[in-house]
C-alpha cells in the first residue's frame, strides 16, 4: 500500500487549491477564458494535475526518486484540488459577494426594490455601505483603498452557516460511502481519469503506463487541436475552425433540437452503464416531445419558478421534484440495513466496524444532526419560520442528494436538478400564505442552493471513493478536505474583492455580477407583489412525477427486462441535458457497439481513448488560458460543456 496522507502532499494540496482559486477567478473575469471550475469535473484541477502527474513528477522521478509522489500523494493532492473547485466558483465562492452586494447597487425606483425587498430582509446578511457595494461593481476611483470593513459583517454571519453546511455534506458522504462504494457498487465514472493517470506499472518506469498509451494520446489529440483551432480563430478571424454543435427547429419551429459533440461528456460516460446512458438520452427526447405537444396545444402553466431547473417549464420543474423526492426515499430504502447499522453504531447499541470510515458514523450521524439543527436556527435567524426552515432543508438536500447519485452513477460532468428547493417551497405555499420576510430569506439562499453545476457533497464523495483503497491515515482525510476548502473560500473571497474593485464587477463575468444577481431579487419581488396561491397544477405534477418514478422503481425491481434506469426521468428534461444528448447517444450508441461484437477486451483496450478525450479538451482549456494570460487576450474560451 502506497503513501497517501503525507505532509508534503498535504501543503502540495493546499498551495494547488489556493491556485485553483486564482484560476478560476482569472479566467472567468479577467480574460474571459473557459471556465476551470464550474463543473462537477473541473477543467481547472485535471489540468493542474496533468501537469502535476506527467510533467512535475516524472522530472522528480529523473533527478531523484525519493523526491517524487507516490501514487496514494497525488490522489490526495486531487482529492484536495476537486473539493476546491467545487466552493471556488459557482459552487459558492463566485456567487456569495456579488448577491449579497447586489441589492444596494441594482436597487431603483423602477423595480422597486426599496419598498418591496428591502423593508424585509435582515441587513447583517448583505453590505449595507452603497459605496462600498457600488465601488465593487464599478472599480475603485483612483486613491481609495479597498473598504474590506464592510464586508466584515455579512461574511461574519456567512461564513460559519456555510462551513457547517459543507460539514453536514461531509457527514452525509460518510455515513453514505460504504452502501454506494461496496455493497451497491457505483461506477463513480469521473474518478476513473485520476486513478487511471497515477496507476504505476511492475516496473516503475518514470512514466506511468497511462501516458505510455497511443490510443489515450490519440483520444487527447483530437479535442486539443479542434480546440485550438477555436481559440487560433479568436486571434486569427481567417483561420478555420471546427464547430462542434448544430441545431434543427423543430414543432413548428418552436423548440431546438441541438446536435453538440462535448468531447469530456463522451470520454466520461463511456464509462457509464449502458441502461443509464439510453435512459437518460431517450426520455430528454420524450419530454422534448412533451414539450413541444405542450407548447402547440396551448398547454402551459403561467406560474413564476425562477430562472434554474427546468426554468419556463413549471409543468417539468414540479414533475421532476416529485421524481426526485421518491428516488431518494428509494435509495434509502436500499440502503436501510446499512443505515441501521450507522443508527445502531452511533448511538451505541452495537459494534459496528467503521475504521474504514473517515469519520466514526457517530461523529457522522451526530454531526449531521446538530449540523443541521444550527443550519435550521441560521435560517430561522434570517427570517424564515420554522416550519419554512425545515422543510427549504429538506428539498436543498433531497435535491444535492440527487445530483450527487446521479455525477456518481451517470457520470455526467454539466449538471443541475429540474428545480430549486426554495421555488418549490413558495410555489407550494403560495406567495400569499408566506411572510414577506420569509420569501426575501428564501431568495437569499440562491448563494449556495440555485446554481448547483458544481457543490461540496458529490466532490467529497468522489474523493472518499477514491481513497477507499487506501485506508491507512484516512481519519486524516477529513481535515485535508476541511483545510482545502477553508484555505480556498478565504483565497477566493480576498481575491475577488481585490479583483472587483480593481476592474469593477461589471467589466467581469457577466452571469456572477449581473444574471445571478438580479435574478433572486427579481422573482423574490414579483412573488411578495403577485400573492400567489397554492399552485394546484404544481401539486399534480409533483404527484405525477412520484407515481411516475414509483413505477419506473417498482418495474425495476420485478423485471429484468425493464430497460429504463430512474436516473434518466429526473435529470433527462434539465436543460444541460437537452444541450448534452447526443454527445450521451453517441457514447451509447459506441458503447453497446463495442459490448455486442468486440467483447470486454476490447473495450477495456479502446477505454484509453475516451479517457484521453476529457483530459486533451481540459489540457487545452488550460494551456489557452495562459496564453490568454500573457498576450492579454479577453474572450477566448475553447471549453464550456
Amino acid at each position: 500500500m502506497d503513501k497517501f496522507l503525507t505532509r508534503r502532499a498535504f501543503i502540495t494540496g493546499i498551495l494547488l487549491s489556493v491556485v485553483i482559486a486564482f484560476l478560476a477567478q482569472y479566467s472567468t473575469n479577467i480574460t474571459h477564458s473557459s471556465y476551470m471550475a464550474i463543473d462537477h469535473m473541473p477543467a481547472g484541477g485535471i489540468f493542474l494535475f496533468f501537469l502535476l502527474v506527467f510533467i512535475v513528477n516524472t522530472l522528480l522521478k529523473v533527478v531523484n526518486p525519493k523526491l517524487a509522489f507516490a501514487s496514494g500523494e497525488m490522489l490526495l493532492i486531487y482529492i484536495m484540488m476537486l473539493v476546491a473547485s467545487s466552493v471556488t466558483e459557482m459552487g459558492f465562492g463566485s456567487q456569495i459577494l456579488p448577491i449579497i452586494s447586489g441589492p444596494m447597487y441594482y436597487a431603483s425606483p423602477e423595480n422597486q426594490w426599496n419598498t418591496l425587498i428591502f423593508p424585509h430582509l435582515k441587513k447583517f446578511l448583505i453590505v449595507t455601505d452603497a459605496n462600498a457595494a457600488r465601488y465593487f461593481f464599478e472599480g475603485l476611483p483612483s486613491g481609495m483603498k479597498v473598504p474590506w470593513v464592510a464586508w466584515l459583517r455579512p461574511l461574519a454571519v456567512w461564513i460559519p452557516f456555510i462551513l457547517i453546511l459543507y460539514f453536514v455534506m461531509f457527514c452525509v458522504a460518510s455515513i453514505l460511502r460504504k452502501q454506494w462504494v461496496e455493497k451497491e457498487r457505483l461506477v463513480y465514472p469521473l474518478t476513473i481519469l485520476p486513478q487511471e493517470m497515477v496507476k504505476e506499472s511492475n516496473n516503475k518506469g518514470k512514466v506511468p503506463p497511462f501516458f505510455k498509451n497511443p490510443l489515450m494520446w490519440i483520444g487527447f489529440a483530437i479535442p486539443f487541436i479542434i480546440g485550438s483551432t477555436t481559440a487560433l480563430n479568436s486571434y486569427f478571424p481567417l483561420f478555420p475552425k471546427v464547430e462542434l454543435v448544430r441545431e434543427i427547429l423543430i414543432f413548428r419551429r418552436t423548440i431546438g433540437l441541438p446536435f453538440r459533440i462535448s468531447f469530456p461528456v463522451i470520454g466520461f460516460t463511456f464509462f457509464v452503464n449502458l441502461n443509464v446512458l439510453f435512459s437518460v438520452w431517450f426520455f430528454n427526447i420524450i419530454f422534448r416531445i412533451i414539450r413541444g405537444s405542450f407548447g402547440i396545444m396551448g398547454i402551459a402553466s403561467p406560474e413564476n419558478v425562477g430562472i434554474y431547473g427546468s426554468a419556463g417549464e413549471p409543468i417539468i420543474n414540479h414533475f421532476g421534484m416529485g421524481a426526485m423526492v421518491v428516488m431518494v426515499a428509494y435509495s434509502l430504502w436500499l440502503s436501510r440495513a446499512h443505515l441501521k447499522d450507522v443508527w445502531q453504531g452511533a448511538t451505541g447499541k452495537k459494534q459496528v466496524d467503521d475504521s474504514d470510515e473517515v469519520m466514526s458514523y457517530k461523529t457522522a450521524f451526530w454531526g449531521l444532526v446538530f449540523g443541521s439543527l444550527f443550519l435550521t436556527g441560521w435560517l430561522i435567524v434570517s427570517g424564515m419560520e420554522w416550519y419554512v426552515a425545515v422543510l427549504f432543508l429538506i428539498g436543498a438536500f433531497i435535491i444535492w442528494f440527487i445530483l450527487t447519485r446521479v455525477v456518481c452513477e451517470g457520470g455526467i460532468p454539466t449538471l443541475v436538478a429540474t428545480s430549486i428547493a426554495s421555488a418549490q417551497i413558495v410555489s407550494a405555499f403560495g406567495s400569499a400564505h408566506l411572510t414577506p420576510m420569509a420569501i426575501v430569506a428564501l431568495g437569499m439562499t440562491y448563494v449556495y442552493a440555485a446554481d448547483l453545476r458544481t457543490f461540496p457533497l458529490s466532490s467529497v464523495s468522489m474523493g472518499l471513493k477514491m481513497s477507499s483503497d487506501r485506508k491507512k491515515n484516512s481519519y486524516g482525510l477529513f481535515w485535508a478536505i476541511m483545510c482545502a476548502i477553508i484555505v480556498n473560500i478565504i483565497v477566493t473571497l480576498v481575491l475577488q474583492l481585490y479583483l472587483g474593485y480593481k476592474h469593477g464587477g461589471i467589466n467581469m463575468d457577466a452571469w456572477y455580477f449581473r444574471g445571478n444577481v438580479v435574478s433572486p431579487y427579481q422573482y423574490v419581488a414579483e412573488m411578495i407583489r403577485s400573492q400567489t396561491a397554492p399552485n394546484k397544477i404544481g401539486w399534480i405534477s409533483r404527484i405525477i412525477g412520484a407515481s411516475t418514478m414509483w413505477l419506473f422503481v417498482f418495474m425495476r425491481q420485478h423485471f429484468l427486462w425493464w430497460p429504463f434506469h430512474p436516473i434518466g426521468l429526473v435529470i433527462a428534461p434539465v436543460v444541460w441535458i437537452d444541450a448534452l444528448w447526443f454527445s450521451i447517444f453517441i457514447t451509447w450508441m459506441i458503447k453497446s457497439l463495442i459490448m455486442r461484437y468486440a467483447g470486454v477486451q476490447v473495450y477495456d483496450k479502446v477505454k484509453y481513448f475516451f479517457l484521453g478525450l476529457p483530459l486533451g479538451m481540459y489540457t487545452c482549456a488550460g494551456v489557452w488560458f495562459i496564453v490568454d494570460l500573457f498576450t492579454g487576450k479577453v474572450g477566448n474560451p475553447v471549453f464550456w460543456i
